[in-house]
């Protein structure tokens, strides 16, 4: 080896960065929700209400991935079962202390970059003046477990007075069971992480350098190595191409002709183990149910912002950015300059091929997206000037390559869809032991509210006010008996194994609330540990 050439591969080595410790510690996490949504965890403030043992598992699930601050809400002091169930108390030395105090040192020691603090109050003194209304909603998301129903009402309330109110998760549980609900007005995900619907290869709508290559191919007198490699997405535009000339531009819509389509891939098959032409004749689906735009995707293109449909996009709208991309998305789906589809994303699926093909592929694809994104970006800021200078351009850039997609939720205020009896009966029919198990929890809400000892808890209390909720005529299913028994055996037992469990649940649930990447559920997530199933209601 030459001196030029050994210094070459030491330039090379060198220039290699080692990973800092941030990156290192969170290697895992970034690969699934990348650094956009780290940045957006430890920029969140969480405020948990609280300290149970429960409530301590939900926050070690969220300290232990870099959750910016949290503070603990909590007036009670340390009772000898709280020593016995939560592992973030000292034992026999914490009883009689300050719950929330004695709990956030040994949960900050799980991560010396996340910031914590107690509040040794109860959250209905919060709720009585403006200051403390004020200190809740200037939180990014609230957590509360086993709030009594009174003051949960009046908090679930508050936060859902403004659309720009944050986030709440309401947690229950007791024994062996639990549930959970997400009360938010919107949220917009640019990165659910689905593979629902495959991003369009545009293969009925070829941009000029697909389409040139597939009509470059001399299929004829190619050499076989490279006929076996054609890509498939190759194979189809230069089909397609064909067709649309023999049929007046049309693609095929018919059985008839849509089996016709497939014998015309086969045909150009030379020999039998060309698994490129089994790959292309296997993605033809994509020929006559691709659309330019799908429905969900379409349909948010008519769906106003929160703010109402006449009022304009501004800094102080909340998600006004997406909503920006959103306009901007529908004008680029429209606009003579573009493709009438959605921008590509740049990316390719595996495919039967060799290096050279594929990089070649990949390569026209991405310089393709590049001219598109960069045409949406043209567009945005021509669909909302006041608002395009304040998009991240990262934000732009992985709304672009998630265009095919991005969701928009729209949720409900805790509590409203047990006052539906229509709906609730519905559910007993359809779901009957998720619907009894979530209105017994609510039967057992309503009783400690009452009694937060647990003194007027009893199998007929809970049945009884069950029956208030489903009206006197409705009868219960065979389900109910059993939660309600679970519930009556123990209405204030916190136990480990469901704190765990349920603690991951609900941690899982809010780091998707706060990074806006992947799908949160839809309703109230009811958990048995006594059967081990979990389940949804009021969807």
């Amino acid at each position: 080896m030459s001196t030029d050439e050994s210094q070459d591969i030491d330039s090379a080595t060198t220039a290699v960065q080692q990973p800092d410790n941030k990156t290192r510690r969170y290697d895992r996490q970034l690969r699934l929700w990348a650094a956009s949504g780290q940045n957006a965890l430890e920029s969140a403030r969480i405020l948990v209400l609280s300290a149970s043992a429960t409530s301590n598992a939900v926050l070690k699930n969220l300290v232990l991935p870099g959750i910016g601050h949290f503070t603990l809400l909590d007036p009670a002091t340390v009772s000898a079962a709280d020593a016995g169930n939560n592992f973030f108390l000292a034992g026999p030395a914490s009883v009689g202390k300050p719950r929330a105090a004695e709990a956030v040192p040994l949960l900050r020691e799980l991560n010396e970059s996340v910031q914590g603090d107690a509040v040794i109050k109860h959250v209905d003194d919060l709720l009585a003046d403006d200051d403390g209304r004020a200190y809740i909603r200037g939180f990014s998301l609230v957590i509360a477990h086993n709030l009594p129903t009174s003051s949960l009402d009046s908090l679930s309330r508050l936060l859902w007075e403004d659309i720009g109110d944050p986030p709440l998760i309401v947690v229950r549980s007791a024994g062996f069971l639990a549930d959970f609900f997400i009360q938010f007005h919107e949220q917009c995900i640019s990165q659910p992480h689905t593979d629902e619907t495959p991003p369009s290869l545009r293969i009925t709508r070829p941009f000029p350098a697909l389409l040139e290559w597939a009509r470059e191919l001399d299929l004829d007198n190619m050499d076989p190595t490279d006929h076996g490699h054609i890509p498939f997405v190759v194979i189809l535009v230069r089909i397609v191409d064909d067709w649309r000339r023999e049929h007046g531009g049309a693609l095929p819509a018919t059985s008839t002709e849509k089996q016709a389509f497939k014998a015309a891939v086969r045909a150009l098959r030379r020999k039998p183990d060309e698994e490129n032409f089994d790959e292309a004749e296997a993605q033809a689906w994509r020929v006559w149910a691709e659309p330019a735009v799908p429905s969900d995707i379409a349909a948010l293109f008519t769906l106003p912002p929160l703010s109402g449909a006449d009022a304009p996009l501004s800094e102080t709208t909340p998600n006004t950015a997406f909503h920006a991309l959103l306009r901007a998305l529908a004008a680029f789906v429209r606009s003579e300059r573009g493709p009438g589809a959605l921008p590509l994303s740049g990316a390719l699926p595996d495919m039967r091929t060799d290096t050279t093909s594929y990089v070649r592929l990949q390569t026209i694809y991405k310089d393709r997206a590049r001219v598109e994104k960069a045409l949406f970006g043209a567009l945005l800021a021509e669909e909302c000037p006041d608002v395009a200078p304040h998009v991240d351009p990262e934000e732009l850039d992985t709304f672009v390559k998630n265009a095919h997609h991005v969701r928009v939720l729209r949720g409900r205020r805790w509590g409203a869809w047990a006052a539906d009896r229509a709906a609730v009966a519905s559910s007993l029919e359809m779901v009957p032991r998720e619907t009894a198990t979530h209105l017994a929890l609510n039967a057992l809400s309503t009783l400690l509210n009452e009694g937060p000892d647990g003194s007027k808890v009893s199998a007929e209390a809970l049945t009884e006010e069950v029956q208030k909720v489903v009206g006197e005529g409705v009868a219960l299913p065979s389900e109910t008996e059993d939660a309600i028994g679970e519930l009556a055996r123990a209405p204030t037992a916190e136990l480990p194994n469901t704190a765990a469990f349920v603690g991951g649940l609900v941690a899982q649930e809010a780091i998707k609330m706060i990074t806006r990447q992947y799908v949160p559920v839809d309703g109230y997530c009811v958990v048995d540990l006594v059967d081990s199933w979990t389940g949804l209601v009021g969807r």
